[in-house]
């Protein structure tokens, strides 16, 4: 094996994240609501030693919203049921910091730690969408750096929590009568600007210290926040080039913080089609696109701008000028296509279909595949991906056919190294911040 290791996960995304891939004649119409089905997945990862599931989630849908987000379960209900049919696979769910509580999130990935034996993983995002608010009695949804002022106190309570008990603080010693340590208890008493947490959290330590977090995003601010935080980024460039200067940064920004280099993994978020010959990924990549409308693509696009209605602006005409739309929500994405709007003269009908079928950066032949990850690794772009297929049916062809060529070039595990996501991490056991004081 070389020293550095490619990393995989996968994406759980029902039948896609296509608005119309649930039509496709592979697809399973209900994958979103069907536990056989996400069983399966989480079975078909572990088969190709992936390191981790990643379910995504946001709290706000309409009409117009990606069919996989009307009807589909809550990532961390769904990743406990996935404990119980896999062994070594990290479990990797979304939770947000501007809706939710620190106690209950620190109990609840504690609790799914203990239950799959060490391998769950948060992914913290802090909700980009503004209808959000609407559902959790708010008056409006926070904007961006408040949102991330926010999460980056957030992630000092719910990791102080994690911090609660020694590791060996239960001592359940019958003949004694001695339950627990009372040295090893540790209380937070956290008073800041927005929480107020007493602590302790009534959950033992978890058995790889702390669940491994994860920041979904790309915004300066959500690097500021991975750098000081996390131990694994989830993200997504257009190009190799941007992805190596967005490595870089965020590896820069780890060492301003204290930390090493290889304190933090970066995933890239990728979609691919795996084929016999290009004939056959092209047909693959037609099949899926032409399942898509003009009209689906232009409410997919819509969603990332605050479900804005682009269907009042001409389709044929130049992407239109909306200004600073988008910005409180998924700004790096928002960015970026008007970017390559305005580099390509894309017009609307262009730019919302290419959002809404984006052609796989890696499609070809299972060679092609694994060359083209490979060569993303070895030019440090990545320090892994998040697979997404390319179409319903894609995964399963990437565990069969890519796996065992990345395997055989030794850039991937042939056998997981332990029996945490941290082990797959090969990340260090974390210091419980009270008896390093």
């Amino acid at each position: 094996m070389t020293t550095r290791q490619l990393r995989l996960g996968t994406i759980l995304h029902g039948a896609s994240g296509n608005m119309s891939a649930w039509r496709h004649p592979a697809a399973q119409a209900d994958a979103s609501i069907n536990l056989d089905y996400a069983k399966k997945i989480a079975r078909k990862a572990e088969q190709g030693k992936l390191d981790f599931l990643f379910v995504a989630d946001g709290l706000f849908i309409n009409e117009k919203s990606i069919p996989h987000f009307l009807n589909r379960f809550e990532p961390l209900t769904l990743l406990s049921a996935l404990a119980g049919v896999t062994e070594h696979l990290g479990l990797v769910g979304t939770v947000s910091t501007s809706y939710s509580e620190p106690f209950t999130v620190a109990r609840q990935f504690a609790s799914l730690d203990h239950l799959s034996g060490g391998r769950a993983g948060w992914n913290v995002v802090t909700s980009p969408l503004e209808g959000s608010a609407k559902n959790f009695s708010r008056q409006q949804h926070p904007e961006h750096a408040l949102r991330y002022r926010i999460a980056d106190e957030y992630l000092q309570v719910v990791k102080g929590l994690w911090d609660s008990w020694e590791q060996d603080a239960f001592v359940r010693d019958k003949a004694s009568g001695q339950f627990f340590d009372p040295a090893k208890l540790h209380t937070l008493d956290h008073h800041g600007d927005f929480f107020q947490v007493q602590g302790p959290l009534n959950i033992a330590r978890t058995p790889q210290g702390r669940p491994i977090i994860f920041q979904a995003g790309a915004s300066d601010d959500g690097k500021k926040l991975a750098a000081r935080h996390a131990d694994a980024i989830f993200t997504h460039q257009p190009s190799r080039e941007e992805a190596q200067a967005f490595y870089q940064d965020v590896k820069q920004q780890l060492v301003a913080n204290g930390r090493q280099p290889d304190d933090l993994h970066i995933f890239q978020g990728v979609s691919v089609i795996v084929g016999d010959d290009a004939e056959d990924v092209e047909r693959q990549y037609q099949t899926t696109a032409a399942l898509v409308s003009i009209t689906d693509a232009l409410n997919y696009l819509g969603r990332f701008f605050d479900h804005h209605d682009f269907s009042q602006y001409p389709l044929d005409q130049p992407f239109p000028d909306i200004g600073d739309i988008g910005q409180n929500s998924f700004r790096s994405t928002t960015d970026e296509i008007k970017r390559k709007a305005q580099q390509h003269g894309h017009t609307l009908r262009q730019a919302a279909l290419e959002a809404a079928t984006p052609r796989p950066l890696f499609h070809g032949t299972p060679e092609e595949v694994a060359d083209g990850l490979q060569l993303w690794f070895e030019t440090h772009a990545t320090d892994g991906f998040i697979i997404n297929g390319g179409t319903p049916d894609t995964f399963e062809r990437f565990v069969d056919r890519v796996v065992p060529i990345l395997q055989a070039r030794g850039l991937t595990r042939r056998d997981y190294p332990g029996s945490t996501l941290r082990d797959s991490f090969a990340l260090k056991q974390p210091v419980n911040q009270f008896t390093s004081q």
